[in-house]
């Protein structure tokens, strides 16, 4: 299994997709062509989606192809030598994805070990379930299991605070939330600028930040790069 889940895709004031490019290039190693899933994308085409990605990707030397210009997606997934899933809305995502039996397509070729990148709503839909995403659900998936390649969850884009002068709950309260309803699973929050990479049973977090884990019946907790994250596999 080789997974590379990215918090987000862009850093305030970097362009698209700039600062984790090398290190997709590094993970993809040899392959050259990609399989993107663009189904995230609401207020914009999935046309324009593609090339977005396409134009960043062309930078590393990969080609782009999309699952939306498919009659039969999931038979490309099956081909892919690599699978790319980008950000945007999760509940739309995974409404799609289930629509175009893509969720199991996806699982069955990790599970033979092409290469999984995925950012934000890419990253939460390698969960177990979609349950920690930031999106509102602005349509109804057939359920919220996804693809189930790690055993724990990702909260992407992870804050600590609510900005000044909001008194809502803090993304750490929503999740303390998510653990006592779920009290067998880790949570871990992705900061921006940071993604997991899983070669085999080895993870390991990659980037400027720690990452906050929670756990049902633990105090959340942080873990640096190069700590040991054994425990979540």
């Amino acid at each position: 299994m080789r997974l590379l889940l990215i918090s987000n895709s862009t850093n305030a004031g970097e362009p698209y997709l700039k600062y984790p490019i090398n290190q997709i290039k590094e993970f993809l190693g040899p392959v050259t062509d990609v399989l993107f899933v663009p189904y995230a994308a609401v207020t914009f085409s999935y046309d324009e989606y593609l090339k977005k990605v396409q134009d960043r990707f062309a930078e590393i030397g990969v080609s782009v192809r999309s699952t939306h210009t498919y009659a039969h997606p999931s038979e490309e997934v099956a081909r892919a030598s690599a699978i790319v899933v980008g950000g945007g809305n999760t509940f739309a995502l995974v409404k799609r994805m289930q629509e175009e039996g893509l969720i199991e397509a996806i699982r069955e070729r990790i599970a033979a070990g092409i290469p999984y990148i995925g950012w934000s709503a890419g990253s939460n839909v390698s969960c177990p379930t979609l349950c920690t995403t930031n999106d509102m659900p602005i349509v109804q998936p057939a359920s919220f299991q996804t693809i189930g390649a790690i055993s724990f969850q990702i909260n992407p884009h992870y804050l600590d605070k609510n900005p000044e002068g909001h008194a809502g709950e803090t993304r750490e309260q929503r999740i303390l939330e998510y653990i006592e309803a779920n009290p067998g699973r880790y949570v871990v929050g992705l900061r921006e600028g940071c993604m997991l990479r899983v070669e085999g049973n080895t993870l390991s977090l990659v980037g400027p930040r720690p990452m906050r884990i929670f756990k049902k019946g633990e105090e959340p907790y942080e873990v640096q790069p190069g700590d040991d994250l054994s425990f979540l596999m």
